[in-house]
């Protein structure tokens, strides 16, 4: 496929979310993402308003995790720490959602979970609302299913990974094109590492691009 630099570059996702990341390496990390005009980085919840002073007056968002990385505290915990990350200046939100609802067969659990963070658009029209299903723990009919409810939420994106467990799929990025359609936004993450890798998540349906390899990925290909 073809696709130019900066094409790519604002559908990526600069990743770093290592427990162990430090002020310096945010702050590489924006430099970076500044330099190379990526959509967004994505970090820990303690970090973003640094990020947020960092990137302030350029393109690139900040984006904040959100019951990362196992989606197990309740709702309204997970809604205070959107909440919070929003007023810190993320405008874009990845949440964890409710596996053990979901792998219990509680559909209204697991949409009850996702609308008490998609319910802070109401305040914050311009926020965009991520979902990760982690595919490497469900069946095809539950990765289905969890695209599913994550629509009827109201959330933007439908998400592969955390990358904690397995990574982005082709397969799974084309199911999970399918089960949203063309009114969801599809985010790949997880083991993406190459040009390659990120092209063919692109052509199987994915318009977001989760990594922590953002750097050497853009600088594969030709300005």
């Amino acid at each position: 496929m073809r696709i130019s630099r900066s094409q790519l570059a604002k559908m990526i996702d600069s990743t770093l979310l290592k427990p162990t990341a430090t002020k310096d390496d945010i702050a590489k990390l924006c430099r970076e993402a500044k330099r190379h005009g990526f959509g967004c980085v994505c970090i820990n919840p303690v970090y973003v308003s640094l990020a947020t002073q960092l990137l302030k007056g350029t393109d690139v968002k900040v984006c904040s995790v959100i019951g990362f990385p196992f989606g197990v505290t309740p709702p309204e915990v997970k809604a205070f720490e959107a909440r919070r990350a929003v007023e810190d200046g993320a405008r874009e939100v990845d949440m964890v959602i409710n596996l053990g609802a979901l792998k219990s067969g509680d559909h209204e659990a697991v949409k009850r979970d996702i609308e008490m963070v998609v319910d802070l658009k109401r305040l914050y029209s311009d926020l965009i609302v991520k979902v990760i299903i982690e595919t490497g723990y469900l069946t095809s009919e539950e990765k289905v299913a969890a695209c599913r409810l994550v629509e009827e939420a109201g959330a933007d994106f439908v998400k592969t990974s955390t990358g904690l467990v397995g990574g982005a799929t082709i397969e799974d990025v084309q199911l999970m094109r399918r089960a949203a359609g063309s009114n969801m936004g599809v985010k790949a993450a997880g083991g993406i590492r190459t040009l390659k890798d990120a092209l063919a998540m692109i052509e199987a349906g994915a318009n977001r691009i989760g990594t922590s390899a953002a750097v050497a990925i853009i600088e594969e290909l030709p300005e």
